[in-house]
């Protein structure tokens, strides 16, 4: 599990995920052209819940999705 600090909305924050989910992450933010930040932000914008539990369904949605 690793802690990183984002900013969100002008707010800095602290996101705790296991690293495999940052190295997605970071992989989907690059595949489209995208800072990690700005990704996590769009993450924030549609969440429901906590931001990790929306980080790592996003990831998994994602990876899900590029297996087809």
């Amino acid at each position: 599990m690793t802690k990183r600090s984002v900013v969100l909305s002008g707010h800095r924050t602290s996101v705790s995920v296991e690293d495999a989910f940052w190295r997605e992450l970071r992989r989907l933010a690059a595949a489209r052209g995208v800072s990690v930040a700005a990704l996590i932000a769009e993450i924030d914008r549609s969440r429901d819940g906590g931001l990790s539990s929306a980080i790592r369904l996003y990831v998994l949605e994602a990876v899900t999705a590029e297996r087809g």
